[in-house]
């Protein structure tokens, strides 16, 4: 097996031949064709499915403290993913590469320490909590992500296609 070095010149002739930076109108094009979606969006999704599954936990039970429970698990979610986007949405963390990335990390452990406190505090904040109907509104809300996926903007056709 052949060791590249950093700087052979051979290898690199060849990786340069193959890049080929963007024009300004070959990047417009490319987000034209792949519109990015929004977290704020994904969050707004996330809220609505939570609601939906702690009324329905609620309605299908009719048990109070199972749609509080759920709605909790929702909760559980739903704030710290805000913090968590609002942290990456904020001006420091797109100064260049290595703060973005150093942000990421960063508001990545907020995110998942707020969870763990939120998930911590549950017993003390509701009463008569359902463990399992908690974890229910929390999975299912985690996972309606996919959801602003499927109905991300679709690609616009452009006039030359």
């Amino acid at each position: 097996m052949k060791t590249i070095a950093r700087h052979d010149p051979e290898t690199a002739e060849g990786l340069d031949a193959e890049f080929k930076p963007l024009t300004a109108d070959e990047a417009r094009e490319l987000r034209a064709k792949n519109p990015s979606i929004s977290p704020w969006r994904v969050i707004a999704g996330q809220l609505v499915v939570g609601l939906v599954v702690a009324l329905a936990a609620w309605g299908l039970t009719g048990r109070q403290n199972l749609g509080w429970s759920a709605a909790y698990g929702a909760i559980a979610v739903v704030v710290p993913s805000a913090v968590f986007a609002r942290g990456l949405t904020g001006r420091f963390s797109s100064l260049n590469p290595g703060t973005a990335v150093f942000g990421f990390f960063l508001w990545e452990m907020v995110k998942m320490a707020l969870s763990v406190a939120m998930l911590i505090a549950a017993p003390r904040l509701i009463t008569a909590l359902s463990w399992p109907a908690m974890l229910i509104g929390l999975v299912v809300t985690m996972k309606a992500a996919w959801l602003a996926v499927m109905f991300s903007p679709r690609r616009r056709k452009l006039r030359d296609e």
